[in-house]
């Protein structure tokens, strides 16, 4: 039984989710550099079976995509090309960012740790993979 991988894709980092072997939670796995995400990946299902990534899209409240969509399209595209065995989906990533800042300030984490942004972008790839379980798995 494989895992899901999540991505909250970014200019600067990326958050990954994952879930867990039964597909049942979606937990935040870390925060890497964009730059990196790719080697990331390659090692991390190296070491795990991965059935699915889950990429967000990146869309605008009115549903048009945002700024960064190509970015992200390109992303998955590469996954793609270095995973063609799993399957790569794509899923409406609207307010998880907001969404993921909400949690973290009410978790009651100190002030400087909700600074650290890394935290944001993990748990925002986190719901993202929760949002496409809801729809897909669940």
């Amino acid at each position: 039984m494989g895992r899901i991988l999540a991505i909250d894709f970014g200019l600067k980092r990326t958050g990954i989710a994952v879930t867990d072997p039964l597909k049942i939670i979606a937990s935040g796995l870390t925060t890497v550099p964009t730059a990196e995400a790719l080697a990331f990946l390659k090692k991390y299902c190296a070491e795990e079976p991965v059935e699915g990534f889950v990429v967000g899209l990146p869309l605008h409240p009115d549903g048009n995509p945002a700024q960064i969509a190509a970015e992200a399209d390109a992303f998955a595209a590469r996954l793609r090309k270095h995973f063609p065995e799993i399957p790569v989906f794509r899923q409406d990533e609207r307010y998880t960012s907001n969404e993921a800042k909400r949690i973290i300030r009410e978790s009651g984490i100190k002030k400087q740790k909700r600074r650290d942004k890394t935290r944001v972008d993990k748990i925002a790839a986190a719901l993202i993979l929760e949002q496409f379980m809801q729809t897909h798995h669940w």
